[in-house]
């Protein structure tokens, strides 16, 4: 969301990419809240609070809420990668992911891609 991110070319590259071919995006709402406090920590409440408006808003965005065995899958996860530094929110992810059926993560995050997970990038298919 903001033009000086080191990644930010790139990022707004794979999104409009993704709108351009009409992917859905999916995201769980842990992702959302971490999201929203990066933003109210580096921008503000009010960009930050923008930015949630318009996930919700885009008809291409789906947003899947944690429930329990999300929790369950999530906690084998983390144990399978105890090796790793992933974050809960991460293993829930990964755990959404493999209940969709969602190969592929529009992430610069690599730790999507030691779980077993495809990184999209713009030019790549689905």
């Amino acid at each position: 969301m903001s033009a000086r991110d080191r990644r930010h070319v790139e990022a707004e590259a794979m999104f409009r990419g993704a709108a351009a071919r009409r992917i859905r995006l999916l995201t769980t709402n842990l992702v959302m809240a971490e999201v929203h406090r990066l933003l109210r920590l580096r921008v503000g409440a009010r960009a930050a609070t923008r930015v949630l408006d318009r996930f919700e808003a885009s008809p291409l965005t789906l947003v899947e809420f944690a429930t329990a065995e999300h929790h369950r899958a999530a906690r084998v996860w983390l144990e399978r990668l105890a090796d790793r530094a992933i974050s809960y929110t991460d293993a829930v992810s990964f755990a959404v992911m493999e209940a969709t059926r969602c190969a592929a993560v529009l992430s610069f995050d690599r730790d999507f891609e030691r779980a077993g997970f495809r990184l999209w990038r713009a030019g790549a298919s689905r």
